[in-house]
């Protein structure tokens, strides 16, 4: 059996330097890149998700974000456009890049390379990866990230949080 192969990259010239199976990533928590994108839809809604409790990182938690690691040979706009594909089932739309910024905690250390989508057809879950999901207004978003019970994935959090407090969501993304 093949191991995924993913990019390592230097949080120095957030270039590829190198390729690591996912699971040593992981382990040893080193440095490579991932995607997310923010699904909006053209009533100015966000898709909102909560995570299956088999994930490797930040299982059962909710994100706004659909993404994942950039895999060995690709860009992080490839990466972006399967990782939609695969989470939410969503094919054939545009990408607009909004962000790209390190991360680094505990679980996890990685160059965010964010995007947005704007669609209006039907979101298909990935049962391995996705337990559940909706879309909700700007405001409904806020009420979740305040919500105790139901935790949020910190590197997603703080890439919305991010976009909020720079006024982005009222600069060019739907309230």
């Amino acid at each position: 059996m093949s191991r995924e192969q993913v990019s390592l990259y230097d949080p120095l010239t957030d270039q590829v330097c190198g390729v690591a199976p996912r699971d040593e990533v992981r382990a040893r928590n080193l440095p490579h890149a991932g995607t997310a994108v923010l699904l909006t839809d053209s009533a100015g809604r966000v898709y909102v998700h909560r995570r299956t409790d088999t994930k490797d990182v930040y299982p059962g938690r909710w994100d706004c974000w659909a993404g994942g690691v950039v895999a060995a040979g690709e860009t992080p706009a490839d990466a972006a456009v399967r990782e939609l594909a695969e989470e939410l089932g969503v094919r054939d739309v545009s990408l607009e890049p909004l962000s790209q910024q390190w991360y680094r905690d505990e679980h996890v250390h990685y160059l965010a390379v964010t995007f947005r989508a704007v669609y209006d057809g039907p979101v298909t879950l990935q049962a391995d990866e996705v337990a559940e999901g909706t879309w909700m207004t700007w405001d409904e978003l806020r009420v979740l990230l305040d919500d105790p019970h139901r935790p949020f994935v910190p590197d997603g959090r703080l890439a919305i949080e991010q976009l909020m407090s720079q006024g982005l969501v009222n600069a060019g993304l739907p309230r």
